[in-house]
């Protein structure tokens, strides 16, 4: 045997590896309308990027006939490549080899990869689609979730890292895509639960079908783990370019400068689209069409908690983190869900320098019996604990209603904010003016000949002498009055300015967020 029998054997091995399961699994996945494991990574990054890492890693286990298949990958590809000439890390698990379920070297393969992308700080990916933990090796795949789950947690914040369910993720393997940054789902082909359907069944007597217990549409829509959906897997793959060409590729980075001709754009449609009349509704996402970059924003987690609008744009080039009010939903009050929502987005920007830009028109916390049981004082306080951790440069600007503890909550100058703006229709106040009205003159009211001309005088007196923004611009917590027209012209002037801020909070191991 010479050298060029040895490198036929290597090439025979790697043909082998990357078969995975065999043809006629790989045809099963084919049917099943899903990629395998290495068409999506071919799919995801530049052409002829990827890089193979552990090819030839194979388990330990020789129980229940686990040692009679030689060298496979153990089930799981890992490398990496790059999204636009940028360098990311990567895994996709292979359905087609042990049905993707994850072993003591499986899950000892990806966290290896993971430590090489904190190590030279890039963005880490992961395409799931398993079964579940390996029973055939009992106690040690548990362990390979564990060393998983722990890179997750001591890279958060470290690294971008972003989740794609493409099948199956059951058990233990849905906590490590809950630690990532973002999970981004397939419809009719992608679920995640802890326990399935069977298991629910036996325990509690309910039956479900897969879909309608963890699919992409109840996690988009009721549970809010997900935060994308995509009708295909190459438009989840595509989904995932696009949320990295707004990313750092690590905590020491700022986001990605988009070159354009500075110009401060004069923007008349915004003096139109806010209704006037306080109570009457509109779309927050026509005040964010006419401020950022066109068709630069975008929305994250937009079936869930609609009543508040979050997500990335470009603002004259620079990304940025929008926090909004939505007041076609709930009149754009906070609730638990929206609350939880706002708060993950918040620290997400804060973790990678990402400026945060928040359009506030809200009537305070959603009221009700649920919401208190719920504990909306607990999932509100996450609001006002992200936004005063935050040190990246925060600008608010007040379209229509701030009132009571949610205007505090929602990056006031109090809790952080460098900038705060407000039109001129704003009303800044503890609480509406109907329902300070009917408190403050309740007995004036009441003992009045018209009782309703009356609540109506004052209602307007309290407008005039409280609900508008230059009561707080006299004390201070508004920086300016602005004209709607010169909202974006505002936002570029103070991004501008805010470019190097620098601020630091009182030394500590770390904070203990209300969670």
């Amino acid at each position: 045997m010479d050298m060029f029998d040895k490198i036929n054997e290597l090439y025979d091995k790697r043909r082998k590896v990357e078969l995975g399961g065999g043809d006629n699994r790989i045809a099963k996945q084919h049917e099943k309308g899903k990629m395998t494991a290495r068409e999506r990574i071919d799919c995801l990054l530049d052409e002829k990027s990827f890089v193979e890492l552990n090819p030839f890693i194979e388990n330990r286990s020789t129980d229940f006939g686990m040692g009679d298949n030689g060298a496979d990958g153990e089930g799981v590809v890992t490398g990496y490549g790059e999204i636009d000439g940028r360098p990311v890390y990567l895994f996709s698990q292979d359905f087609t080899v042990y049905g993707g379920a994850l072993g003591e070297m499986h899950g000892k393969k990806i966290a290896a990869v993971m430590d090489l992308a904190a190590k030279n700080g890039a963005p880490f990916i992961g395409l799931n689609d398993s079964g579940g933990a390996r029973i055939q090796e009992g106690v040690s795949s548990l362990d390979g979730y564990g060393h998983v789950f722990y890179r997750n947690s001591i890279y958060s914040g470290v690294i971008p890292q972003i989740s794609v369910i493409m099948g199956p993720c059951a058990g233990g393997a849905v906590y490590s895509p809950a630690i990532t940054d973002f999970v981004i789902m397939v419809e009719k082909t992608s679920q995640m639960f802890i326990t399935g359907p069977k298991v629910i069944e036996t325990v509690t007597g309910e039956k479900i079908s897969h879909e309608d217990l963890g699919g992409a549409e109840i996690h988009n829509h009721i549970s809010g783990n997900a935060h994308l959906k995509a009708k295909s897997e190459e438009e989840a793959l595509l989904l995932v370019r696009k949320l990295i060409s707004y990313f750092p590729a690590n905590y020491r980075e700022r986001p990605p400068l988009t070159p354009m001709e500075e110009k401060e754009d004069f923007r008349p449609e915004l003096a139109d689209i806010v209704p006037f009349d306080s109570v009457r509704p509109y779309d927050i996402r026509k005040v964010i069409d006419q401020v950022v970059d066109c068709g630069s924003f975008f929305e994250i987690q937009p079936g869930f908690a609609k009543n508040i609008v979050i997500g990335f744009a470009r603002v004259n080039g620079q990304p940025v983190g929008l926090v909004c009010n939505q007041p076609k939903s709930l009149a754009g009050s906070l609730d638990i869900n929206s609350s939880d929502k706002a708060a993950r987005f918040i620290r997400f920007c804060d973790c990678f320098g990402f400026p945060l830009i928040t359009f506030e028109d809200v009537t305070g916390f959603f009221p009700g019996i649920k919401q208190e049981h719920g504990g909306i004082i607990r999932h509100g306080a996450k609001i006002l604990y992200a936004y005063s951790e935050a040190t990246v440069p925060k600008i608010t600007v007040i379209t229509r209603k701030a009132y009571g503890g949610a205007y505090v909550a929602l990056n006031s100058k109090s809790i952080g904010a460098d900038l705060v703006y407000a039109w001129p229709n704003a009303e800044i106040a503890v609480m509406g003016p109907e329902g300070a009205a009917n408190i403050i003159f309740a007995k004036e009211i009441q003992e009045s000949d018209n009782p309703d001309a009356t609540k109506k005088q004052k209602i307007a007196e309290y407008k005039e002498r409280f609900a508008n923004p230059y009561i707080a611009a006299g004390l201070g917590m508004i920086d300016d009055v602005i004209d709607p027209r010169e909202t974006r012209m505002a936002i570029i002037r103070g991004l501008k300015m805010l470019k190097n801020k620098q601020e630091t909070r009182p030394a500590r191991k770390h904070g203990n967020i209300p969670l």
